[in-house]
């Protein structure tokens, strides 16, 4: 399995910008479709973006669409989630998740099989 560790998270006002990163381990990077998650105080881990291992098919939650982009550099073995225009409500533990696959992107919690151990991302309003 692949490890990941992801940095970036922080605190920052409203409409505000953060970028987070995910790095990770191994060399068969390209070969994942990698996805996002996140996770609010009290609530369940909620799908936020997933990219294929081409970076050519992108999905995102609709409450992000247009204020979030999901970004992977296959040559660094990093995906990336840059977030603009923050909200209260996207205050959460932002978690990258793996799935050794190149034939679909899923959008699901059970489609991924390695995850990280998350960043917290606290939007002040």
């Amino acid at each position: 399995q692949v490890q990941l560790v992801e940095s970036g998270g922080g605190l920052v006002q409203a409409g505000g910008s953060l970028k987070l990163s995910c790095a990770a381990s191994g060399r068969t990077f390209s070969s994942y479709t990698m996805g996002w998650f996140r996770q609010a105080p009290g609530k369940e881990r909620e799908f936020v973006a997933a990219v294929s291992w081409s970076g050519v098919t992108i999905y995102y939650a609709d409450s992000v669409k247009g204020r979030f982009t999901i970004s992977r550099d296959n040559a660094k073995n990093t995906v990336y989630l840059q977030m603009n225009s923050l909200k209260s409500e996207d205050t959460a533990v932002y978690f990258c998740a793996a799935h050794p696959t190149r034939l679909r992107v899923g959008t699901r919690l059970d489609d991924y099989t390695s995850w990280g151990q998350g960043t917290q991302v606290t939007v002040s309003s």
